[in-house]
C-alpha cells in the first residue's frame, strides 16, 4: 500500500491540462523502459476533461499511441455507443484523433454485444480479457497497470464502487457486475479494488466543490467499504490530482503549498 500524495491546481483546467502532461510522461517514460505501456482510463467530467486535454497537447505526439493497450475501470451497461458510456465518450474526447492499434483498446461489453444483457457473463468475460493479458511477473490475474485512473464521486465512489454496495466488499473476482447502482444507469461492469490496487500506479482525479467532502472523508482515514475511495491505491503510487475547490474541505498540512 502506497501512501497517498496530493497535488493541488489551481482550478479544473489547469488540472486537467497538468494531469494530461503527467500523464504523457508516465506513458513515454513506460515505453521507453519496457516497449508498450498500460493506461486504464475512467469517464466522468474529470477523467474526461484530461482526455480533451490530452488531445489538444502539443506533447501528445511523444506517445507511440500504437504501443499503448488501454482499459476501463468501470462501464455503463448500454448498448454499443450510447452517449452515456465510458468509451464513447473517451472516443469523442481523444481516442478517435490518434493512431492507437484497436486490438489493444480494451473497451468493456455492452448491452448489445456477445453477452446480450447477461451483464454477469459480459463481467467474466473482462476478467478474462484482463487474465490473458496478465504476464508471469504481474501481481495476480491483471495486468501490472502503468496508471490506473479513478474519478471520486460526491459520495466517495471509485469506477462503479459505491459505499456499502456488494462490488466493494468483493475480495476475490477482479471485475464484476453491479446492480442497483445509486445513479444512473443502474447496472454497470467495474474492476474490483484488488484489480486496482494491482496498478503500479493509482491517480484519483477529483475537481469542484461537490468532491471537497468526498476528499475529505477518504483522506480521513475512512473504510473502504464506507468510502471506496480510501481503498483505492497503487502498489508503487497513489496519487490525488484535485482542484483548489475538491481541496478546500481538506487540512493544509496535508499538502504543500507550493502545489496549489
Amino acid at each position: 500500500m502506497s501512501t497517498p500524495q496530493l497535488v493541488v491546481h489551481r482550478d479544473k483546467e489547469l488540472m486537467a491540462q497538468a494531469a494530461a502532461a503527467r500523464l504523457i510522461t508516465r506513458i513515454v517514460d513506460a515505453q521507453a523502459a519496457r516497449g508498450s505501456a498500460s493506461v486504464v482510463l475512467t469517464g466522468g467530467r474529470n477523467g474526461n476533461g484530461l482526455l480533451a486535454a490530452l488531445a489538444a497537447a502539443p506533447a501528445r505526439d511523444a506517445v507511440d499511441w500504437a504501443r499503448l493497450d488501454l482499459w476501463w475501470g468501470d462501464e455503463r451497461f448500454l448498448p454499443e455507443g450510447d452517449p452515456e458510456r465510458n468509451v464513447t465518450q473517451a472516443r469523442e474526447a481523444l481516442l478517435d484523433s490518434v493512431p492507437l492499434d484497436p486490438a489493444r483498446v480494451h473497451a468493456m461489453p455492452a448491452s448489445d454485444g456477445p453477452y446480450g444483457s447477461d451483464v454477469e457473463a459480459a463481467a467474466a468475460a473482462y476478467a478474462t480479457e484482463l487474465a490473458a493479458a496478465a504476464r508471469p511477473g504481474d501481481h495476480g490475474r491483471v495486468p501490472t497497470f502503468d496508471v490506473l485512473m479513478l474519478g471520486v464521486g460526491p459520495d466517495t465512489h471509485v469506477a462503479s464502487l459505491f459505499p456499502e454496495l456488494p462490488a466493494v466488499r468483493e475480495t476475490e473476482r477482479t471485475v464484476v457486475a453491479v446492480h442497483g447502482a445509486p445513479k444512473p444507469p443502474p447496472v454497470r461492469i467495474s474492476l474490483t479494488l484488488p484489480a486496482i490496487r494491482a496498478a503500479h500506479e493509482v491517480w484519483l482525479l477529483a475537481a469542484g466543490e461537490d468532491k471537497a467532502k468526498a476528499a475529505e472523508i477518504a483522506l480521513s482515514g475512512a473504510g473502504e467499504i464506507q468510502a471506496p475511495a480510501a481503498g483505492a491505491y497503487g502498489r508503487g503510487r497513489t496519487l490525488w490530482l484535485l482542484d483548489a475547490a475538491a481541496a478546500s474541505a481538506l487540512p493544509r498540512a496535508l499538502y504543500p503549498p507550493a502545489s496549489a
